[in-house]
């Protein structure tokens, strides 16, 4: 399925399928372990010429949709993109490449070093014009009027994309600590392929961003730094997944705490329970009105996964684990 449309999407709202593959060819790019990489040389060009040209389009209160990979994020993002007003963009991470180069975790577009965190210095008046620039193109090629993007790993990059877009809007995904991992470790088995003796996966080439989520996230939380050492020769996925879900769900709730009216927690479990309740609240939060076809389209393809068992978690992983459950609202097992 090319750029998450199918039957049902095409016969919702047809021309969202033509904003679909604008976003999916000319602005998304083809990362890590995906198909079509042939393409990014072209998209990178196109953001070249779309930086020095005049911005075509005002870019008013972006969305973009935070939280742990395999949490119920794409499909949210989906249910968006039929929204009358909307484009979504599916990690963009070449534009954001384009836009900022050290900051590729995963290696699909550089190997050179990289960076987890960004602040607000790093947004620099160009880089904010840049991405004004490139994001009011995308605007403008696929006739919407506001843009979702999902880029998970910019949770840890709230005070950058807010200098960049001060009207930003921030959805954050929380899912249950033991599906999502399951979901990650699923998703690397399943994906993960071996090119010219590099590991190609979740955790991108030989464990890129692995690495780089130890030393730039993980040393720095107090809960970690007496036992990183240990943490570091962990290697096996449903682990390394549990690592980065704690951190990633301590970012989100930190952000609930110090800017609520810019971040909007949706559990994933609400979204496959009750679809209307939720998206009422998403879209009263964004500021988007309200769209018929949009929740009828949600409640078609919204459903709950099956629930996974809890796997053997490290020894030294557990009691911060079932903390960030508790406080993610989890029963722990």
């Amino acid at each position: 399925m090319i750029a998450q449309i199918d039957a049902l999407y095409l016969k919702t709202r047809p021309l969202k399928g033509l904003s679909r593959l604008i976003s999916y060819t000319l602005f998304e790019g083809r990362p890590l372990t995906t198909k079509g990489r042939w393409i990014n040389p072209l998209v990178f060009s196109l953001f070249e010429i779309g930086k020095r040209l005049p911005q075509i389009k005002k870019v008013e209160k972006p969305i973009f949709i935070l939280g742990t990979g395999r949490s119920g994020t794409t499909v949210l993002g989906v249910v968006l993109s039929m929204h009358k007003h909307v484009a979504f963009l599916n990690e963009p991470k070449a534009m954001w490449h384009s836009l900022y180069p050290n900051e590729d975790l995963i290696g699909s577009y550089s190997m050179e070093d990289a960076r987890y965190k960004l602040d607000e210095e790093d947004a620099t008046e160009l880089i904010k014009k840049k991405a004004h620039c490139i994001y009011g193109a995308y605007l403008a090629c696929t006739c919407s009027k506001r843009v979702v993007d999902k880029y998970l790993e910019l949770i840890f990059r709230v005070p950058f994309v807010r200098e960049i877009f001060p009207d930003a809007k921030f959805l954050f995904l929380l899912r249950n600590g033991w599906d999502t991992c399951h979901s990650i470790e699923h998703w690397s088995k399943r994906l993960g392929v071996k090119v010219k003796g590099e590991i190609h996966d979740w955790w991108g080439v030989n464990n890129r961003k692995w690495n780089l989520l130890i030393s730039q996230v993980v040393a720095d939380d107090p809960e970690f730094v007496n036992i990183i050492n240990e943490i570091r020769t962990i290697n096996d996925h449903q682990n390394m997944a549990a690592v980065e879900w704690i951190v990633t769900m301590k970012e989100g709730m930190k952000l609930i705490q110090n800017i609520p009216d810019y971040v909007h927690m949706v559990r994933y479990e609400d979204l496959v329970a009750n679809a209307e309740k939720t998206l009422l609240g998403v879209i009263d939060f964004c500021e988007l009105p309200y769209d018929k076809k949009f929740f009828d389209y949600a409640h078609k393809i919204v459903s709950p996964a099956e629930a996974k068992k809890p796997f053997k978690i490290h020894p030294i992983l557990k009691p911060i684990f079932d903390k960030t459950m508790a406080a993610a609202g989890y029963k722990n097992i």
